[in-house]
């Protein structure tokens, strides 16, 4: 059974940090790029940052500077650290594999295909 498993999410002030992992199991995320996207309340999923099998990577605008994301095949998994967080990026956050391994785009969430369940993020005083 395919899986994708976030956690690290969690209530945080401005300006605080994050670090969300991604895990997967029954598959090694060797073979595919790994996306992030976020979700805030009212409005469309959105991309937030990429990584390819080669660790290639793509960020979304209002993330870049402040987000990292990096892959642990190792461990099986991706994280994203989140720096100088701002309330705009409260949401879930979600990850998701795309059957390719040398490129990556966060500006389609439909060619992605196995989803994690999500892990909340908070910024918040």
């Amino acid at each position: 059974q395919l899986q994708l498993v976030e956690s690290g999410g969690g209530l945080v002030q401005p300006g605080g940090s994050l670090r969300l992992s991604c895990a997967a199991s029954g598959f090694s995320l060797d073979y595919f790029s790994i996306g992030w996207f976020r979700q805030a309340p009212g409005k469309e999923r959105e991309g937030v940052s990429c990584i390819t099998s080669y660790q290639g990577t793509a960020y979304a605008d209002s993330v870049k500077g402040r987000f990292t994301v990096s892959r642990d095949n190792a461990k099986n998994s991706v994280h994203l650290q989140m720096n100088s967080l701002k309330p705009e990026d409260t949401g879930i956050y979600y990850c998701a594999t795309l059957n390719r391994r040398d490129a990556c785009t966060i500006r389609d969430t439909t060619i992605y295909t196995n989803w994690g369940q999500g892990t909340q993020v908070t910024v918040s005083l």
